[in-house]
C-alpha cells in the first residue's frame, strides 16, 4: 500500500486564514486508470494566480476548484508510473497536478511535460525556465512590446515573474522600474537584478518617483491591480502599453472590484492595456525554453529560491508568497 498525503479544500477561504480552508489528508494511491501519469512530487510551485480556484467567482480566468478537491498546482517530479510511452518511468517531469506527494494527471493534459535533465536543478524548471520566466517573456517582449531605450516599470518585481520580467526587459535594452515592498527588496532589485530605479512602495511615493521619469514610461508590466495602477498610469507616455500579468491585490475578493481611478488616462495618452494568460501559449514551450536558458546561461537571468520544507507546511510557503515576505521564488520542497 502507498499512502498519499494531499491537501483538500474544504471551503472558501475568508481572506487569507487559508488554515480554515484547507486540510492536511491522506489516502491509499488508487491503482492507474487508462492514459494516465502519476509522478512523485519533488517540489511544488506557489503561485499567486492559483488563489482564483479557491474563490467561487466563476468570471476567472479558471472556473473554481470544486470543494471537497485536492488542490491543484504546478509541480515537478519523478514519473513513477504511467500508461503512455511518451512518459516514461523515471523520467523527470512538470504538470500542473496537485498539492500532493503524488500527482496523477491524464497523459494529454497540456502541461504535462518530460524535462531536460541537463538543467540540474529541478527548480529551475518552475523557476526561470517554467511558467514564470515564460510569463515574463510573454508579458514584457511581446504584450508589453518593450523596445530598446524605453523606460518599463514592473510591480512586484522582488517575486519571481517580476523579477524576471525586469531582467528580461533589461536584456531586450530597456530601462527598468522595479517596484516592491521594504529596502531589503528594493536593495535587492539594485544590487542583484540590475534595475535603473528602485522604488520602495511602502516608505516612497510610488506617484511621485515615476513622475521624474523625464517623458513617461512607456510600458507596465502590472503584477498588483489597483492601487499601483493608479500611481503608474497617470505617468505613462504617450502611446504607452501596459502588460496585465496578475492582479495580486484583488485575488481574494469574491466580487468584481473597480477599476482604475485614472482610467481617463487610457484616452489621454492613448494607452493599451492588456491581459496575458501563459497558458494560451503552452504549445511554445520550447521556443521560451531555449531562449530562457541561453540568458541563464550567460548569467543574464536568475531567480532565487524561498524553500519551505515538507508538504505538511505548504500553507506557510503559500503565505509566504502571498504576503509578499519572499524573495524571489516561493516552492516546497515535498520530501
Amino acid at each position: 500500500m502507498t499512502v498519499n498525503r494531499f491537501w483538500r479544500l474544504d471551503s472558501r477561504p475568508q481572506g487569507q486564514d487559508f488554515a480554515a480552508a484547507l486540510s492536511f489528508q491522506q489516502e491509499e494511491l488508487a491503482p492507474l486508470g487508462a492514459g494516465e501519469v502519476r509522478i512523485r512530487n519533488q517540489y511544488l510551485s506557489m503561485d499567486a494566480g492559483t488563489r482564483m480556484w479557491m474563490s467561487a467567482r466563476t468570471d476567472g480566468y479558471q472556473p473554481p476548484l470544486p470543494l471537497g478537491a485536492k488542490m491543484a498546482g504546478l509541480g515537478v517530479g519523478r514519473i513513477t508510473e504511467s500508461r503512455d510511452p511518451r512518459f516514461p518511468e523515471g523520467a523527470l517531469a512538470r504538470c500542473f497536478g496537485q498539492w500532493a506527494d503524488y500527482t496523477t494527471v491524464p497523459a494529454d493534459g497540456a502541461s504535462l511535460a518530460v524535462l531536460d535533465e541537463g538543467v540540474g536543478d529541478p527548480r529551475h524548471h518552475i523557476g526561470a525556465l517554467g511558467m514564470n520566466g515564460w510569463t515574463a517573456l510573454v508579458g514584457v517582449r511581446e504584450t508589453a512590446a518593450i523596445r530598446p531605450g524605453e523606460w518599463i516599470a514592473v510591480s512586484a518585481a522582488a517575486g519571481a515573474t517580476g523579477s524576471l520580467a525586469c531582467q528580461i526587459a533589461r536584456n531586450l535594452g530597456a530601462r527598468v522600474i522595479g517596484i516592491a515592498g521594504g529596502p531589503e527588496k528594493a536593495a535587492f532589485l539594485r544590487e542583484k537584478i540590475g534595475v535603473d530605479v528602485a522604488i520602495d512602495y511602502r516608505n516612497q511615493d510610488v506617484s511621485a518617483e515615476i513622475a521624474r521619469i523625464e517623458g513617461g514610461v512607456n510600458a507596465y508590466f502590472d503584477n498588483v491591480g489597483v492601487p499601483l495602477l493608479d500611481a503608474v498610469m497617470p505617468h505613462m507616455a504617450l502611446h504607452g502599453r501596459i502588460a496585465v500579468c496578475g492582479l495580486v491585490a484583488t485575488y481574494d475578493s469574491e466580487t468584481p472590484l473597480p477599476g482604475p481611478a485614472a482610467f481617463d488616462q487610457v484616452l489621454m495618452k492613448r494607452l493599451r492595456i492588456e491581459g496575458f494568460f501563459l497558458p494560451d501559449h503552452l504549445d511554445r514551450a520550447d521556443e521560451f525554453f531555449a531562449t530562457l536558458r541561453n540568458w541563464v546561461g550567460e548569467g543574464s537571468l536568475f531567480v532565487p529560491f524561498d524553500e519551505t520544507e515538507g508538504l505538511e507546511n505548504v500553507l506557510t510557503g503559500y503565505a509566504r508568497m502571498l504576503t509578499g515576505r519572499n524573495i524571489g521564488k516561493v516552492v516546497v520542497k515535498v520530501a
